[in-house]
């Protein structure tokens, strides 16, 4: 009895698959991985990330890439100091702790991306300085200083001339 209940629900699912296998001309098919990725993309078929992840992140949703001025002009802007993170979906740049020379005090700077208009409110900039003795002790604090001005305002310039020329 066990066995026949196994095999009609065999039978169920099997023919419940025919629609989904369809029969092709493996000359239709390209052989190449990248010729067979732009059929597919042609077709409407296969995964993107953007896809996959569609609809698993909550509250609002910002795409910060490469084609964002604000995220270009950022990238473009701290690239004399060591990136320790750069995430695209979070919307964050960190660097890793700077200094000039050989100096006991070191910078980290933090970028928040907060929307992807160009303005003053779209980015969270946070500077921390850390100061280390000869005995590397070190202390770290934030630091409010002139270096967030001056970063906001050369990243928002770099992004208005990065959209007008996407723009034209």
């Amino acid at each position: 009895m066990k066995f026949r209940i196994l095999l009609l629900i065999s039978l169920i699912l099997l023919s419940s698959c025919q629609g989904f296998f369809k029969k092709t001309n493996s000359r239709d098919i390209p052989t190449s991985g990248p010729e067979r990725a732009k059929k597919n993309l042609e077709e409407g078929r296969g995964v993107s990330i953007k896809s996959a992840t569609k609809g698993l992140r909550g509250g609002g949703s910002f795409e910060f890439n490469t084609s964002n001025p604000l995220w270009r002009a950022s990238i473009e802007t701290l690239d004399f100091l060591p990136l320790a993170n750069v995430d695209y979906s979070g919307g964050i740049i960190t660097t890793d702790w700077y200094s000039d020379k050989n100096s006991d005090e070191e910078i980290k700077i933090s970028i928040r991306f907060l929307s992807n208009e160009i303005n003053a409110t779209s980015l969270k900039i946070i500077v921390h300085e850390r100061i280390c003795d000869k005995n590397n002790r070190c202390s770290t604090k934030l630091l409010k200083s002139k270096i967030e001005e001056d970063l906001q305002r050369s990243i928002l310039n770099r992004a208005a001339i990065l959209d007008k020329n996407k723009k034209n």
